[in-house]
């Protein structure tokens, strides 16, 4: 099934803040940003849709744990769950990609981005450690989200798709199965996805 763009917001004449966005709109318009996405789509056994997934943003191409970014943190709405945010207010430094998912599988994003970055160091015997972050995304009123069907390989392939340019928007990743307020791709599962 293809996706038809929606509207954004700046097409409703919504302006956000006092300054002109950059030419994409996006996240991706500050040099060496990239966004991936990883779909996870199907039915359960007794009919509940899995519209869920992981969305990725990867500060620099480089491993970030090697070449931290400057952060920080501003919680907007405290009801949502993540990790890695105490380090970022601690000493302002992000040290991963940073990762959205389903209330229930922050656990599993999270451990699967330390493996991955892990993997892609020496081992030269020095001290690894890493704190990632990951947020929620509440997808439980269009998908199971208490399947866990998010898995460690579908954070592989978020980084694996992570790429600069146009960001793909509205049912996707992470966000699959959000409703936002009606700016958002669809609001109902979507079956063939």
């Amino acid at each position: 099934m293809k996706e038809t763009m929606k509207p954004r917001a700046r097409d409703l004449d919504i302006q956000f803040g006092q300054l002109q966005p950059g030419p994409l709109n996006a996240i991706t318009d500050v040099p060496g940003v990239r966004v991936g996405h990883s779909n996870v789509r199907g039915r359960t056994p007794h009919g509940r849709d899995i519209l869920t997934g992981v969305t990725v943003i990867e500060p620099r191409a480089s491993s970030t744990s090697q070449q931290p970014c400057f952060a920080g943190v501003h919680v907007l709405n405290g009801n949502g769950d993540a990790t890695g945010l105490e380090w970022i207010r601690e000493a302002g430094l992000l040290t991963s990609p940073i990762a959205f998912t389903n209330t229930h599988s922050l656990g599993v994003v999270r451990d699967a981005l330390v493996v991955l970055d892990r993997e892609q160091q020496p081992d030269d015997g020095r001290l690894y450690w890493n704190m990632p972050v990951v947020l929620e995304t509440y997808d439980g009123l269009l998908s199971d989200i208490n399947g866990f069907h998010v898995k460690p390989e579908h954070v592989a392939e978020a980084l694996r798709n992570a790429v600069g340019g146009p960001v793909i928007e509205g049912t996707v990743g992470g966000g699959s199965g959000m409703i936002c307020h009606e700016f958002k791709g669809a609001s109902a599962p979507l079956r063939g996805v």
